[in-house]
């Protein structure tokens, strides 16, 4: 409904005002609601009483929800602050198994023997597969992680371990069942714990300029900046694992991944512990990481010369397979491809990801300017997609990223990718409606730039606890500071079957509207953050004065 006082303002005043939604969402920002909340209906069994609950949306990009996402950061700064200067080692034994995840693994054990008899006989061995993968997703259910044999049923295809020639060799030492990092006495008798902030890239593709952007577009190399990005967590992963065995002990780290100006992928650690930076360097140089995948440098179908899917049920599972459109020859799965490379004797990797030698090493001490530097650093884009980083401003600018892109649609992000077609291979778990070009993993969107793993990588042992956990302590601080216990609305047991969760349709009428959701979310937190303030200031000691739903004196 227009408001009567608005049809005296000329239409194109009126068209320059906010509209009041927008208005109040952000205020909803000022106050940390979530702007675009979840409702859903709760039912008490008990008493029929039918509640809408807003559940925050939980986005972790500023550009989906700023609350929500600076909500998140906040989080991940506390769990990176209570795990980088460790002094006790962090308590993560895992539980005792219950009464009934014994059974259930009884119950397996069983199954698995009669699966083997059954096979044995040539017997129907379906029914006992049903049977494992039931108590399987009971046990899951239940508890356990892991599976119950790791592998079954896949075969794995060995590869030499030796390194690479043109890689330094690194010493290794005895490991040591410890993860804080050794501490230093000072001549003043004052004991120091110092930690590391590392910083890794990637390796160099061609000379760019400050902005980013390459001297030479024609020479720049951009197939392989493409496949570094697809590939960079495993060299991640590498990294860690040497420099545990060169550090000795089970190094915990706190890492974040983030876009250089020049789009490669650029990542900064907090590791836990100290050692020398030549050998912290030494590690990053030795770091590579070797992708044995078939070649793709050949492009066999292109354009409407396209494989061509016949469905057909097969023995090992797939319900068809691609031919040349052509000869009508049925291309080689991904299977048949790794077998054909396993056999050539003189076979080389696909791809060798290696570090670039831009390697900072820092000492960071508790507390200090660069602990809180290193902290800043940590989760300065967390709230936004790799691609908004670093806005491309210029012509230059955005015709790199579309030079990148360009490579990165064609470019197999994974053995499933359909891009495989396009090089004469059958995708892993090929399926009918696949086309180069239209593979939906993030790697292949433009927000990603080529990296599609996660943006914060946390070791197991980093500060003994999940992030649900350290939410809870923010929330059991807050409780605090109000005075109230977490227990106190505990003190009669809940039934978990008392309230009925419904996630809220379209046809219901009576959800009350986005705007009115909000405005009772602003007004709650309000009375929150006065109640809070009122907790500090007596706690403080100072005076309390009268506080309004607003926080501000009435």
């Amino acid at each position: 409904m227009t408001n009567p006082a608005d049809r005296s303002i000329p239409r194109a005043v009126r068209a320059s005002m906010p509209l009041a939604l927008d208005v109040i969402k952000e205020v909803a920002k000022q106050h940390g609601v979530c702007i675009q909340p979840i409702p859903l209906k709760r039912t008490d069994v008990q008493t029929g009483k039918v509640e809408v609950i807003n559940v925050p949306c939980g986005a972790t990009l500023a550009s989906k929800c700023e609350p929500c996402a600076n909500r998140a950061v906040q989080l991940r700064k506390a769990q990176c602050r209570e795990g980088w200067h460790l002094e006790a080692e962090p308590v993560a034994e895992p539980a005792a198994p219950t009464d009934r995840q014994l059974w259930l693994m009884e119950e397996r054990a069983d199954a698995h023997v009669l699966r083997e008899l059954a096979e044995q006989s040539g017997g129907d061995v379906a029914v006992w597969d049903e049977v494992i993968t039931t108590l399987e997703d009971e046990l899951t259910t239940s508890g356990v992680r892991g599976s119950v044999i790791p592998g079954e049923g896949k075969p794995r295809r060995s590869r030499s371990t030796r390194r690479r020639q043109d890689a330094p060799d690194l010493p290794k030492r005895q490991r040591e069942n410890r993860t804080v990092g050794r501490t230093f006495n000072a001549p003043d008798g004052k004991v120091y714990r110092p930690s590391l902030f590392v910083t890794l890239t990637c390796d160099s593709y061609g000379k760019v300029r400050h902005d980013g952007t390459p001297v030479d577009p024609s020479t720049y190399d951009y197939v392989r900046a493409a496949r570094d990005a697809i590939h960079f967590p495993k060299v991640v992963d590498r990294f860690v694992q040497n420099l545990r065995r060169v550090a000795g002990y089970e190094v915990q780290y706190f890492a974040t991944v983030e876009p250089q100006r020049r789009l490669a992928p650029h990542l900064h650690m907090a590791v836990r512990g100290t050692m020398p930076r030549a050998e912290v360097k030494a590690v990053a140089a030795a770091t590579y990481h070797q992708v044995w995948w078939p070649s793709c440098d050949v492009v066999r179908f292109e354009g409407e010369h396209l494989p061509v899917w016949v469905a057909d049920d097969r023995s090992d599972g797939q319900a068809g397979d691609y031919l040349d459109p052509a000869t009508g020859e049925v291309l080689p799965t991904w299977e048949q491809a790794l077998d054909q490379l396993d056999a050539d004797e003189d076979a080389k990797p696909f791809h060798v990801v290696r570090l670039g030698q831009q390697i900072d090493v820092k000492g960071i001490l508790a507390g200090s300017p660069g602990a809180d530097l290193g902290l800043y650093y940590l989760t300065k884009y967390l709230t936004k997609s790799l691609t908004e980083c670093h806005e491309a401003k210029s012509d230059a600018q955005r015709a790199h990223v579309e030079r990148l892109m360009n490579v990165l649609r064609y470019e197999p992000c994974a053995p499933t990718c359909p891009n495989w077609l396009r090089y004469g291979v059958q995708p892993k778990g090929a399926k009918a409606g696949m086309r180069p070009g239209s593979c939906r993993s993030k790697a292949h969107k433009p927000e990603h730039l080529g990296y599609a793993g996660r943006r914060v990588l946390v070791s197991r042992k980093w500060s003994g606890k999940t992030l649900s956990e350290h939410k809870q302590d923010r929330r059991a601080w807050v409780l605090e500071q109000l005075g109230l216990s977490a227990t106190n609305d505990q003190a009669q047991p809940v039934d978990p079957h008392q309230y009925l969760w419904r996630v809220v349709k379209p046809a219901d009428r009576d959800v009350p509207s986005l705007a009115e959701r909000l405005l009772r979310e602003i007004a709650e937190r309000q009375r929150w953050r006065a109640a809070l303030q009122q907790a500090q200031a007596r706690a403080d000691g100072q005076q309390i004065h009268d506080l309004s739903a607003t926080g501000r004196a009435a």
